[in-house]
C-alpha cells in the first residue's frame, strides 16, 4: 500500500487529492477521506524517519504534517459550508427528502436547539461519526441557522477531525514504520471516535425538569 501511495505522497498533487476527497465525502460519506489522511501522514512520519536516520536530515519529498493538517481542515470546512448553503436555497425535493429522513428531521431539532443556546459542540462530535457531517451540515442549512452560529463550530470541528487523522497517522508512522499493522491501528482509532460520535449523537436529550 505504501509503496503505491509513496509516489503520490512525494508529489504537491496529495493536498489537491487530500482536499478533494474530504471536500465530497460530505456528500458521498463512502469516500475514505479519513483513512486517505492518515495513510499520507503516515507515510511522511515514515519518510522522514528513514531520510532522517541516512543523511541527518528530513526528506522534502514527503508531505508537511502541518500543511496536510492545514489543507484537510479547510476542506472540511469548505465541504460543510457547501452542503449548507445548498440546503439553506432547499427546494421542494430537498425538503421531501428532509422530511422524510428521520435523521435529518431530528439533526434540524437538536441542531437548532444547541446552536441558539451556543452548544454547537454537537457539530463537533458529529465530525467523527459516519455521515454525522452530512446530516449536521444539511440540517443546519435546512433549519435556516445562521452561518455565524454554524461556521464557527464546523472550523472546530474541521481541525479536531483533521488533528486526530494526522496524529494517528503521524505518531504510528513514527512508532510502528509504515507498516501494515501502523496503518490497521490508526484506522482502528479512527473508526472508534467514529462509533462513540455515533453513540453520544444517538443519545437522547435530557428534558430538564421543572420544579
Amino acid at each position: 500500500m505504501f509503496e503505491s501511495v509513496g509516489a503520490l505522497t512525494g508529489s504537491p498533487w496529495i493536498y489537491a487529492v487530500v482536499a478533494l476527497s474530504v471536500v465530497l465525502d460530505v456528500f458521498l460519506p463512502v469516500l475514505p477521506s479519513g483513512v486517505l489522511v492518515i495513510t499520507a501522514a503516515t507515510a511522511a512520519a515514515a519518510g522522514s524517519t528513514t531520510a532522517a536516520g541516512a543523511t541527518g536530515q528530513v526528506a522534502h519529498q514527503v508531505p508537511d504534517i502541518l500543511a496536510l493538517m492545514v489543507c484537510a481542515t479547510t476542506a472540511s470546512v469548505l465541504g460543510d459550508l457547501v452542503a449548507y448553503r445548498l440546503a439553506w436555497r432547499g427546494g421542494e425535493r430537498l425538503d421531501r427528502a428532509i422530511a422524510r429522513s428521520r435523521r435529518l428531521t431530528s439533526a434540524q431539532e437538536r441542531l437548532g436547539t444547541a446552536l441558539g443556546r451556543g452548544g454547537g459542540i454537537l457539530v463537533v462530535i458529529a465530525r467523527f461519526a459516519p455521515a454525522g457531517r452530512s446530516v449536521v451540515s444539511l440540517g443546519a442549512g435546512a433549519a435556516h441557522r445562521k452561518v455565524k452560529e454554524f461556521l464557527p463550530w464546523s472550523a472546530l470541528a474541521g481541525m479536531a477531525w483533521a488533528g486526530y487523522s494526522v496524529g494517528l497517522g503521524y505518531f504510528g508512522g513514527q512508532w510502528l514504520g509504515a507498516t501494515w499493522l501502523a496503518a490497521a491501528v490508526s484506522v482502528l482509532a479512527l473508526f472508534g471516535a467514529g462509533s462513540l460520535a455515533a453513540l453520544l449523537i444517538r443519545r437522547p436529550a435530557r428534558v430538564p425538569v421543572t420544579p
